[in-house]
């Protein structure tokens, strides 16, 4: 429901126009001043604002001006006697979305809502576009959110998601890294009664501290250098909607207590600002870390743990649901296809079946990796077992295990990492191999690097401190 603030000093004015809308579906509030209109502004989104030009103590032209400095974006009705058209016009200048003069019909204060409605929701979504990182006019490119699978695994798990779907609880998906978190995400809000509001994700482990804050919650003009404009944060953008809070596990301790504030009491203050915003948002959080160990340590608020956990959610591995793969490399070959406008290509039977022998420690996001790899790189339009069986990695350090086929042995991962094994050397070490290869691989990108390994940017950036201070790497690593 739209939410339309009305501001008069004149009670029969407010009622009035408060009848005719509340008449149409929509929530109105109204203020008999300006200053009392910027305090409901501070602390509640609205839709639309209507407000009479001439007030005591403070017009419209001069709300307006305070709406612009909180919101670009917020679209403003002036309502003016005939004698103040000149005024109305010259308001537009500063950024006003129309004027009707009195005394108007009950159809032109309709019209004028509905086209002022149709250009903030325009305007929201170009705003959430870019947030998304999608430029402005280009359209949002994300994979599908099928559950594709009908295994009993699958089977569960979409009868999970339906239940999930129907509450507005926060949701906290966990499981290995490419098992689909963000998939079941957007889909619990795409079959819920969301689905027609926003859905924003944003990655907590690729922002910094600071960054990631003003990202969360926005920010004011001048709250900090560079910080040239109102900024409108992820919660404020989600009103209404979902927010998606990825590797939940990688944020700093001062966010924490930040997020857990909104989850209790749903308000939450722009970074320079010290009003409460009224949010309503719900959110889903995803961890490829077990969160209850992570509470252990010291390094999770146990207090947001319990905020977060309220409908919990595993995503199973693939190697524990394998008789899905054909399905799903058929599923992702059909879709490489048909972005081409060609036929999908076939699977022969023998490397079929070593997809179904393999431990896929990157799960889904690992299949489909190679999937579109044989895709491109199969001479023909059958994809066989020699083509794809040197990308599956023999040996790895997953999930923080050393895995050696053999007590001393050279064996080449996937990607092309070559990596050195003996029984007898500390896991450390191993671990630290295996990530320095990763950074050279990647060129020293530790975003990239962190997510193929499928740790946090945050631990990644941890490991490498301690291991320059103990002088085992590089000080340039």
């Amino acid at each position: 429901m739209t939410r339309i603030l009305v501001v008069d000093d004149k009670e029969m004015m407010r009622d009035s126009v408060g009848a005719m809308l509340a008449s149409k579906g929509h929530s109105i509030v109204v203020s008999a001043s300006a200053p009392g209109a910027i305090e409901k502004i501070d602390s509640k989104s609205f839709d639309v604002v209507i407000t009479d030009l001439q007030m005591p103590d403070m017009d419209g032209v001069e709300l307006l001006r305070a709406i612009r400095e909180r919101d670009e974006t917020l679209p403003v009705i002036l309502m003016t006697a005939f004698a103040s058209v000149e005024s109305a016009v010259e308001a537009m200048k500063f950024g006003a979305y129309d004027y009707i003069t009195k005394p108007f019909s009950g159809d032109e204060l309709v019209t004028s809502v509905e086209r002022a409605l149709e250009r903030g929701r325009l305007l929201k979504a170009n705003t959430i576009l870019q947030a998304r990182g999608v430029p402005a006019g280009g359209k949002a490119c994300g994979r599908e959110h099928e559950m594709v699978g009908g295994s009993e695994s699958l089977v569960e798990l979409r009868l999970r998601l339906r239940q999930i779907a129907e509450s507005n609880s926060t949701v906290l998906v966990t499981g290995e890294s490419g098992t689909g978190k963000e998939v079941a995400s957007r889909w619990i809000h795409e079959q819920s009664d969301r689905s027609e509001q926003p859905f924003l994700a944003i990655n907590c482990a690729a922002l910094s501290t600071n960054l990631l804050e003003s990202e969360l919650f926005g920010h004011e003009k001048g709250a900090f250098t560079g910080a040239s404009a109102m900024r409108k944060g992820r919660f404020e953008l989600a009103d209404g909607g979902t927010l998606l809070l990825d590797e939940i596990s990688e944020i700093a301790p001062e966010i924490q207590a930040k997020l857990l504030r909104v989850l209790q009491e749903r308000t939450f203050e722009r970074v320079g600002s010290s009003s409460q915003r009224a949010v309503d948002v719900r959110i889903i959080a995803t961890s490829n870390r077990n969160l209850e160990e992570e509470v252990a340590s010291g390094t999770f608020r146990q207090d947001l743990f319990f905020r977060l956990n309220v409908l919990p959610l595993v995503m199973p591995p693939l190697r524990d649901h394998s008789e899905d793969i054909s399905e799903l490399v058929g599923h992702f070959l059909r879709r490489l296809a048909s972005r081409e406008g060609r036929e999908p290509r076939r699977v022969d039977p023998d490397a079929l079946e070593l997809l179904k022998q393999y431990s896929w420690p990157g799960n889904v996001r690992e299949l489909e990796n190679i999937c579109e790899r044989a895709h491109v790189l199969s001479f023909d339009d059958l994809i066989s077992a020699e083509l794809i069986a040197p990308w599956l990695q023999p040996v790895g350090v997953i999930r923080g295990e050393a895995r050696c086929p053999d007590p001393v042995s050279e064996v080449e991962n996937h990607d092309g990492t070559v990596f050195i094994c003996n029984g007898a050397r500390r896991l450390e070490d191993i671990e630290r191999d295996a990530i320095l290869a990763t950074l050279e691989k990647y060129g020293g990108h530790r975003q990239r690097s962190a997510s193929a390994l499928g740790i946090g940017v945050r631990t990644l950036g941890l490991k490498l401190k301690k291991w320059k201070e103990s002088n085992l790497i590089s000080p340039t690593t």
